[in-house]
């Protein structure tokens, strides 16, 4: 940490923590040039963080709460920093009274993997933690929050008009439920900036927004004997990524490994694939099975962030990755004109280490923080504002999935004012 708070100069940019929340000086511009950052800097949530928030501000005039949670309080980010920073006013109050919040899981405990009762809420020291978990159905009219995850049941008993019920997808629009009920569900989690509570696959989070490129030690390319590889075992995606890989491979080597291509390395040894990967490539084809808004997972976080290799990526739209990357740290393969243009562009950083070598200056300024699902839907569940007057989707298959959410060709082509039809789950 002190070696990133050297190399920083006077900066005015808080990233998307424009909340009047506690962050600590790391992230409120506080902190003095060359003065070294310590865990008490940082919030709760990064792995060596000590900073547990306070009580939330409200406004003096209008007594509400001026932490902005919501999609519909403030346009930038995710929120999920101010989510996990939020207490309320009067948790004070609350904790001494007892009384907790009950989320009913309705599609069971099991595709959670959490056990029933407080257990998640205090094992992960959530700064609100009086909640509750539960799988009775019987309790569907009882419950503060009745919680879905990728199927829709509706519940027969009467349901209270305080109640919340929330939507959980994990998956893109192409592969999950296509909901016929109207006016159901009044929050959603999913990956997509735009839901109430964002479930990503993972978060990247700077130390000190400030501070987003470092020199860095070491050359990235490096005895790396080979251009590009992927792992790809589906080969059938819809947004003709393979079609793209095997027009590429014309003009630059690229290494398809599993189903789909000619070099073989087991998932039962997935370790030693990376190891290879690492070793031996300078890029890694992060392709998504589908092209659709914020839909970014574990093929570009885990298989080429976390290895020290440049990911070309394909799947969400640019604007999309920009806002969950760190910076410079790949390349679209919408910033060009074709896979000619593209193989182009990646022989000239395999012929430039330095160049090469820029696409690795994040490393070091932050990390993938765990986003803390569990403590947000509790901290969440006792903001007066969302819970209380609760809003509602009128069609939550119109927000979903709806003109302009995914596309089956590139993003550069596509025409917003030629929007496609609304799409239907696939059966599977």
């Amino acid at each position: 940490l002190a070696e990133v708070a050297d190399q920083h100069g006077p900066g005015r940019d808080r990233g998307n923590n424009d909340d009047p929340l506690d962050y600590g000086r790391a992230r409120s511009g506080e902190l003095a040039k060359g003065e070294a950052l310590t865990a008490s800097d940082l919030p709760w949530y990064f792995s060596q963080g000590m900073r547990y928030p306070k009580p939330a501000r409200r406004n003096r005039k209008t007594n509400k709460r001026l932490a902005r949670l919501l999609p519909s309080e403030t346009a930038r980010g995710d929120r999920i920093s101010n989510q996990l920073m939020f207490v309320p006013p009067n948790y004070e109050t609350i904790k001494r009274k007892g009384k907790l919040k009950t989320i009913l899981l309705y599609n069971g405990l099991s595709p959670w993997n959490v056990k029933a009762g407080r257990d998640v809420f205090l094992s992960s020291k959530c700064p609100v933690s009086t909640c509750s978990i539960t799988a009775q159905r019987e309790k569907a009219s009882t419950a503060d929050l009745v919680l879905y995850k990728d199927h829709y049941i509706p519940p027969s008993v009467p349901r209270s008009p305080y109640q919340i019920y929330m939507m959980y997808f994990l998956e893109c629009p192409y592969h999950t439920q296509h909901v016929k009920y109207p006016d159901v569900f009044n929050w959603t989690a999913t990956y997509r900036k735009d839901s109430d509570i964002v479930a990503p696959y993972e978060k990247w989070e700077y130390f000190d927004p400030r501070i987003r490129q470092v020199e860095q030690d070491r050359n990235y390319a490096l005895n790396k004997t080979r251009k590009v590889a992927w792992f790809v075992s589906n080969c059938g995606a819809r947004n003709g990524r393979l079609q793209y890989a095997h027009e590429l491979q014309k003009y630059i080597q690229v290494d398809i490994y599993g189903a789909c291509g000619t070099f073989k390395c087991s998932r039962s040894t997935a370790e030693r694939c990376f190891e290879i990967l690492d070793r031996d490539y300078k890029f890694y084809l992060a392709f998504e099975n589908s092209n659709c808004k914020d839909y970014i997972t574990e093929k570009f976080f885990v298989n080429a962030l976390t290895r020290n290799v440049l990911p070309i990526v394909m799947g969400a739209r640019p604007e999309d990755y920009e806002a969950s990357s760190p910076q410079k740290s790949y390349i679209h393969v919408d910033e060009f004109g074709s896979p000619k243009e593209l193989a182009e562009y990646l022989h000239l950083l395999d012929r430039n280490d330095e160049l090469y070598n820029s696409y690795f200056k994040w490393k070091g300024t932050g990390e993938f923080i765990n986003t803390y699902y569990w403590c947000r839907v509790c901290a969440m569940l006792h903001d007066e504002a969302s819970f209380r007057r609760p809003k509602s989707y009128d069609d939550i298959n119109e927000w979903w999935r709806g003109p302009g959410v995914c596309t089956n060709g590139s993003w550069r082509n596509f025409r917003a004012r030629n929007p496609e039809k609304p799409m239907v789950a696939d059966s599977r």
